[in-house]
């Protein structure tokens, strides 16, 4: 699983961004290029939704006493360095929007030790009633917790690569 850093006591500012996640680059994740696979960049990029998930209120014990979760339904991943098995990483999240239902927040993957940003990823989840299977709004309390972090957050600039739409240059000879 992921190295996890506990959460500040309730009643505390908010950090900006949200900076609690920490995960090794296993063995397993390494690809026949020697670096870290497309895919379990993806999977260390999850592993900080869940940590990001629990910090407002959408935890396990949320999760199975409402029979509600939440889906992704659209994100981007930039991939921007290289990193190899051992490497400690720093995944930070910082929620851009958020409404009813959905959420939208970015992270930013950094080697732990020497602070390059290694990859991007921005995601757009929606919360979900798992008996209907159907978008359904947010409880009060996760609402409440999602102010609180977005006031916080709102003053971070906004990334770069939030947005960003994939595209190739028209008009170039291959």
């Amino acid at each position: 699983m992921s190295d996890a850093t506990p959460d500040a006591p309730e009643g505390r500012d908010e950090e900006a961004p949200f900076d609690r996640h920490r995960e090794t680059v296993r063995p397993e994740w390494i690809d026949y290029n020697g670096h870290m696979n497309v895919a379990f960049y993806v999977l260390a990029f999850d592993h900080a939704t869940d940590r990001f998930a629990d910090h407002v209120g959408l935890d396990a014990a949320y999760r199975a006493a409402a029979d509600a979760s939440f889906f992704v339904v659209d994100m981007n991943v930039s991939y921007r360095r290289e990193v190899h098995e051992g490497a400690p990483l720093a995944i930070a999240t910082q929620l851009l929007d958020y409404d009813a239902k959905r959420m939208r927040f970015f992270h930013t993957m950094r080697h732990a030790e020497e602070g390059f940003v290694a990859a991007t990823n921005e995601i757009v989840t929606v919360h979900v009633d798992m008996a209907a299977r159907r978008s359904a709004p947010m409880p009060d309390p996760v609402m409440h917790r999602l102010a609180a972090v977005h006031a916080a957050h709102v003053r971070l600039p906004a990334p770069d690569e939030a947005g960003r739409v994939l595209a190739l240059r028209a008009g170039r000879n291959s």
